[in-house]
């Protein structure tokens, strides 16, 4: 198909979110082999400096690293001193895109970070964190202690987190709902732009999008898994960066490896997933760094990246589609386990 009756088709499912299923051309639904419907990112928009590579964050004016460090895996080392010591040295290697949330293992991710951020390490950072809060009580109260947490006056980037049901918007955008939380932080200085995130499914993302247009507000960023199974089945590449880039919002690609289920698959090298992902337009890939390891992985793929070829992108989905046809390797789409807000539907508010 043409890419601009592809464009042209998701621009109608942002424009009217009930008809999202029967708009989307059965191309789109199934595995596919090739990478004609997907966008490609323009080096031309990339400014390397000191090894590092930075892309602009859509219209925001900052330029943030094209590796981001992810908030959830930075909790899992049991040595805190370890975790301060993958962070500093990410920073001091030119990472300075922080990703971070106030459910990360009951705040303790935050914490860690806001020890990692003392020392003059803030003024360096370009720092994000998430909130679950449904109602304006709660997001106020998460926003406050994500603050806290972090030992911050402000936080760069404050993210609506897992909108995964079409009535999260609703909720978010409602009378007495989280956006008026985060619009009087905003107003009192404490954040300075708005995002959200979600896993689940694309057209919950333009429900999320057509929502927030309907009430006068155009977010900054959004978050979204962007791999090479995603390509195949309910594809956030295909069906919702398409619109992202078009209205130069900034796209936050997460789970490149789709937390580490690629790996399981033996048809992908983490290097190439990586790669891959950084070929997209994307603004920022977070990835899970853990280790010393994961973290020079990380800067080595950073430092010599060259957008993979058509070639190589059609070799990469041919070798993946049989195994990401069903989804069952992005657990985050089809199942309950990445979801936070339904184990614990009390965070919402």
């Amino acid at each position: 198909m043409e890419r601009r009756k592809f464009l042209k088709a998701v621009s109608l499912t942002a424009a009217v979110p009930a008809l999202a299923s029967s708009l989307i051309p059965q191309s789109i639904a199934a595995p596919v082999e090739k990478l004609d419907l997907l966008l490609r990112f323009d080096p031309a928009g990339e400014v390397v400096r000191d090894g590092m590579r930075y892309r602009k964050l859509g219209k925001t004016g900052e330029l943030v690293s094209c590796i981001g460090l992810g908030g959830f895996h930075i909790g899992v080392p049991k040595d805190e001193a370890e975790s301060i010591k993958i962070m500093r040295t990410a920073i001091d290697s030119g990472i300075n895109f922080m990703d971070n949330c106030w459910d990360y293992h009951n705040g303790l991710s935050e914490l860690r970070m806001g020890k990692a951020l003392l020392n003059g390490y803030r003024k360096k950072v370009f720092l994000m964190s998430k909130i679950d809060g449904r109602t304006k009580i709660a997001a106020a109260k998460q926003i406050d202690e994500c603050l806290l947490r972090m030992r911050t006056d402000v936080i760069d980037l404050m993210q609506h987190h897992e909108m995964l049901r079409m009535e999260d918007a609703d909720r978010v955008f409602g009378e007495d709902g989280a956006q008026e939380a985060v619009e009087a932080a905003r107003k009192a200085g404490k954040i300075r732009f708005v995002g959200f995130t979600g896993h689940k499914d694309p057209l919950v993302h333009l429900r999320t999008l057509a929502i927030a247009k309907e009430h006068g507000f155009r977010f900054d960023t959004v978050q979204m898994p962007l791999n090479v199974l995603d390509a195949h089945f309910r594809s956030f590449a295909r069906v919702v960066l398409p619109e992202l880039v078009k209205d130069q919002v900034g796209v936050l690609g997460m789970k490149p490896l789709a937390s580490g289920a690629i790996l399981e698959t033996k048809t992908a090298t983490a290097v190439e997933c990586l790669n891959y992902a950084l070929t997209l337009p994307t603004s920022v890939v977070i990835t899970g760094i853990e280790s010393m390891e994961r973290l020079t992985q990380a800067l080595k793929v950073a430092k010599h990246f060259k957008p993979l070829t058509i070639d190589a992108v059609d070799a990469l989905l041919a070798k993946t589609a049989k195994v990401a046809g069903k989804g069952e390797y992005e657990q985050f789409k089809t199942g309950v386990k990445f979801d936070g807000t339904a184990t614990h539907p009390e965070w919402l508010g």
